[in-house]
């Protein structure tokens, strides 16, 4: 008699409730990942920065739970294939695991259970919330129905939470008993094909991050420490390390956001702590907003914005992918997302601001593209965050709000610090121009170093040609307003 655990966005042992309900069943238990392949026909396939994270995080996990005695099982197939005929093989008695709010995990999750249904053996299944605050049918507006704008979900969350806090868990016992597995479908971590081959675009990957549930308290103790004091007014200065860098961390479920709640709730920095707090529950909204229009990666939340007219332009869309738009701050962002699997969340604004209005390419690209290189991609944060930027998503920025490149890297970034971090080619250019280097005079280029169409780009669009352009290409979209 055994019972399994399934982990799937939840690569923590501590404050998570399948795991520590299992142990209550006294019973030895058989922790389960299973890494997807191709028949799963996921329409959102893990991308390649957070393979490369998946990867670490699953030798962390690995290592937590061989010290509590148990061996994770990592398999490769499709979950509703392998995990019944797993638990033939194993007689297991229960099958615990966390919930996903993917659309297509929850249909999965609903198909598993049919197909355990049709077992012959009794299975007992038990699922729990464990990657959100609250569940996204559990805070409803006036209408009882869900919220569409952000301040007012966020003070009935708030609300909610100062009388019923989330229940941390926190106490496993020192040594569990495990059940050991032998199956086809097993594979060693290394054999998963999840790090990059040759070129190794992530090799300064591992020199920002630290997967797994260790680096994630680590992170959470540096924010707490060092961050948190600036994060209301430094968290738009993308030079500083004021931001918490728990948002891998969170999407992979290596923390709880129950455990940053608690740990924030009481911070003495009241201020600082519930502005973070809001960057927390904005996830929730966007899961929330996932959970009820499940077209959300794919489809403009507001109709009215299906009439808009996109310009596809390859050639640009690759300037932008690479960094060579012309426009530092622009290029200094898709760089450090291309070399860390990060972007600052200032400079994400403005980059896909400039995708989307400058160039007029649809948001989806942009959305694929930061799918593929984010290792903090989370789908309902990726597409609402999009649309938000576009205007066709929920409480989102309004059509008109075109952000001005140069003036937003001048006041975010004005002594061009987090520019020449990203672009050394023009370190050497002075403050003046270092956003805008077309306007400097030929000898401040010459002493910089500075060629520009040759080691740097022209801009690939004029902004106030782009400017124009945005804005009579949304006024001709009928009821956009």
């Amino acid at each position: 008699m055994s019972v399994i655990v399934w982990f799937r966005q939840d690569l923590r042992i501590w404050d998570n409730p399948a795991l520590s309900h299992a142990v209550l069943s006294n019973q030895p238990i058989l922790p389960i990942y299973i890494v997807e392949d191709d028949n799963t026909k996921n329409p959102w396939p893990i991308g390649g920065a957070q393979k490369w994270w998946l990867h670490h995080s699953l030798i962390s996990l690995k290592k937590a739970l061989s010290e509590k005695g148990l061996n994770l099982i990592i398999c490769k197939g499709n979950p509703l294939e392998l995990i019944p005929d797993i638990i033939k093989k194993t007689k297991s008695t229960a099958l615990y695991y966390n919930r996903c709010y993917e659309p297509f995990l929850l249909q999965q999750e609903s198909k598993l259970q049919d197909n355990l249904s049709k077992l012959n053996t009794e299975i007992k299944i038990q699922h729990f919330k464990a990657n959100l605050l609250l569940e996204p049918w559990e805070i409803k507006n006036n209408q009882a129905s869900y919220f569409k704008v952000y301040t007012p979900f966020w003070r009935r969350v708030y609300q909610h939470l100062i009388s019923h806090p989330p229940t941390v868990l926190k106490k496993l016992p020192k040594h569990i008993p495990g059940l050991a597995l032998e199956h086809p479908c097993v594979r060693q971590i290394a054999d998963l094909d999840l790090l990059p081959t040759q070129p190794d675009w992530a090799t300064s990957f591992g020199t920002v991050w630290t997967p797994g549930e260790a680096g994630a308290h680590a992170r959470l103790k540096s924010f707490l420490e060092h961050g948190l004091s600036h994060y209301a007014g430094g968290r738009d200065i993308p030079s500083k390390a004021y931001t918490s860098g728990l948002s891998p961390h969170l999407h992979f479920g290596e923390i709880s956001p129950g455990m940053i709640w608690e740990k924030l709730i009481t911070n003495k920095n009241t201020k600082n702590a519930e502005k973070f707090l809001s960057e927390l529950v904005w996830r929730e909204f966007a899961y929330s907003l996932l959970y009820h229009y499940q077209d959300l990666p794919t489809q403009n939340f507001k109709s009215a914005f299906d009439n808009f007219i996109w310009q596809p332009d390859a050639q640009n869309l690759k300037a932008w992918q690479q960094g060579l738009t012309g426009y530092p701050i622009v290029d200094a962002g898709m760089r450090q997302l291309w070399q860390t699997g990060i972007m600052h969340n200032r400079v994400r604004m403005i980059a896909a601001s400039f995708l989307i209005k400058h160039l007029l390419i649809d948001w989806r690209e942009g959305e694929k593209w930061f799918w593929d290189t984010l290792v903090d991609a989370d789908l309902a944060n990726n597409a609402a965050s999009w649309q938000w930027v576009a205007g066709s998503g929920a409480d989102a920025a309004p059509y008109f709000r075109i952000f001005n490149p140069i003036l937003q890297g001048e006041k975010f970034d004005p002594e061009g610090e987090y520019i020449k971090t990203w672009i050394p080619e023009l370190a050497k250019l002075p403050p003046k121009y270092i956003h805008h280097p077309w306007d400097a005079p030929d000898l401040e280029l010459a002493k910089a170093k500075v060629q520009l169409g040759k080691n740097y780009p022209q801009p690939i669009i004029d902004h106030n040609f782009a400017r124009k352009r945005a804005l009579d290409a949304y006024a001709k979209t009928k009821k956009i307003r």
